[in-house]
């Protein structure tokens, strides 16, 4: 047990026919738990494209391995599914994702993808403009004898103020609708949060038993699972203070939030040192001009051509999509690339045309560590 729990979970998975004993070994709870210990490093990336100007959705998901030696991009992760579904978060090798609209009874699924295990459970308030998060924290909520999650669901509305001068002014203001696998229910949070700012990307990041939504505004939405209390996080630098339009996303690492920001000041990364304060802490800063230098043959005139993006509704030229464990997902142009911040190097992973016609305006990108979880 000592020995094989020091191993991966994709190795174990395929040690299971090893033997009976083995499977059975490895399939225990108590094992897992103790397999758990061991970090699992990002082994890759989902992506889905969506549409733009429609209510349906594309059924497609890629999976985009981290070491593409000899690998190709993966796009039928998800078969074992009984519908074709809409990724929405991931937490500690657990995927939260939706039926596909249009549909006529749209569940919600929380499933593993190795073990190709999943539950399923009806959806409070089916509506494609709400985001939905994944709570999962095995270390918290040991799996010794069940798996136990939360996943909740944010909707923003926006209601008719009356005014002193009798005009009407739009109060937007996000709810929080929440689901425990414990109980098997739904019930609406009483925290309301007043949010004039839509969220967008890489959505529901759990990190330290919160969930953080990234904003299209200087804000990013934290929501404490546990205590059901919302803020809005300034970030560590107001988008006002450049002349271009910068791009931006968030991730975790080393359990922690961090921000990563490219725009004509370069590529820069905070992390979230105290939310309460809004304490935020540069970890890495580079200028393009030297990402260039350190990677000749993937970058060219990247200054200028970050530089020359002046409006929202034109397509960035570097996009930074995901980041997870020290471990940048980005696109470059219509190629996507991994930099790894350790080594400060850039690696082609593969190209749109490989993901779809759809893939190059706000996709769904999640980063994936395999997990043995079990939800059976």
């Amino acid at each position: 047990m000592d020995m094989l729990s020091r191993l991966p979970a994709k190795t174990l998975l395929g040690l299971k026919c090893v033997s009976k004993d083995w499977h059975r070994l490895i399939s225990e709870r108590s094992f897992i738990r103790h397999q758990l210990q061991r970090a699992e490093p990002v082994s890759g990336f989902f992506f889905q494209e969506r549409f733009q100007w429609c209510d349906d959705d594309i059924k497609a998901i890629s999976y985009i391995p981290v070491k593409m030696e000899g690998t190709e991009v993966q796009h039928s992760v998800f078969n074992f599914l009984p519908e074709s579904v809409v990724l929405s978060a991931v937490s500690n090798g657990l995927i939260c994702c939706r039926s596909c609209f249009p549909s006529p009874r749209p569940v919600i699924y929380v499933c593993n993808p190795l073990n190709k295990e999943w539950v399923t459970f009806p959806w409070s308030a089916p509506d494609k403009r709400s985001s939905l998060g994944l709570a999962f924290d095995p270390f918290k909520d040991p799996i010794d004898k069940s798996t136990d999650f939360k996943v909740v669901t944010v909707h923003q509305t926006a209601s008719d103020m009356e005014v002193e001068d009798e005009d009407k002014d739009k109060d937007s203001y996000l709810t929080f609708d929440i689901y425990s696998s414990k109980t098997r229910t739904w019930h609406r949070s009483r925290e309301m949060c007043h949010c004039h700012h839509s969220l967008f990307k890489n959505k529901g990041i759990f990190v330290g038993g919160a969930l953080y939504w990234l904003t299209d505004g200087d804000q990013i939405l934290m929501f404490d699972v546990q205590n059901e209390l919302s803020w809005l996080v300034t970030v560590p630098i107001p988008l006002v203070q450049f002349d271009s339009i910068p791009e931006m996303c968030i991730g975790e690492s080393e359990g922690k939030l961090h921000y990563v920001l490219i725009s004509e000041g370069g590529l820069h990364v905070w992390v979230l040192e105290d939310y309460l304060d809004f304490t935020w802490e540069l970890k890495y800063s580079k200028s393009l001009d030297e990402m260039e230098k350190e990677n000749t043959e993937f970058l060219c005139n990247i200054q200028q051509r970050v530089e020359s993006r002046m409006a929202v509704d034109t397509t960035p030229w570097m996009d930074p999509l995901a980041f997870k464990d020290g471990l940048l997902f980005m696109r470059v142009a219509a190629r996507i690339y991994l930099f790894n911040f350790e080594t400060r190097k850039l690696e082609e992973l593969c190209t749109l045309s490989m993901l779809g016609p759809n893939s190059i305006i706000s996709p769904i990108v999640l980063p994936y560590s395999m997990s043995l979880i079990p939800l059976g």
